[in-house]
């Protein structure tokens, strides 16, 4: 089992900056990605960044150039450094891991962009 906490969301205004934060605890060894998601109102959810065990780094084009995927591996956490943020950003943001034992969800963190 793996064990996520994310945080970082909140409300900002459009160009504004949020970093978010997904802590993961409990069997961490051999994670294969680390991914966020998101889930605007109304909408599926939707892959935003990606980072594989190599550090490959993937983006949904919405986001290339604004957003930056990376990882602390001593600490068990990934980051989502978000810039130039639009209205259309606004959702809950989730981390998601994969590893050998199967995929695992956090709780949600909401984003929300104001123009």
């Amino acid at each position: 089992q793996v064990q996520l906490v994310e945080s970082g969301g909140g409300l900002v205004q459009a160009g504004g900056s949020l970093r978010l934060s997904c802590a993961a605890s409990g069997s961490t060894f051999s994670i294969i990605r680390v991914g966020w998601y998101r889930q605007a109102a109304g909408k599926q959810r939707e892959l935003v960044a990606a980072i594989g065990s190599a550090g490959s780094t993937t983006y949904t084009d919405s986001v290339k150039g604004r957003f930056t995927i990376s990882r602390d591996n001593a600490k068990n956490t990934v980051y989502l450094q978000m810039n130039s943020l639009k209205p259309e950003d606004t959702a809950v943001y989730y981390c998601n891991v994969r590893n050998a034992l199967g995929s695992y969800w956090g709780q949600g963190t909401q984003v929300t962009v104001s123009s």
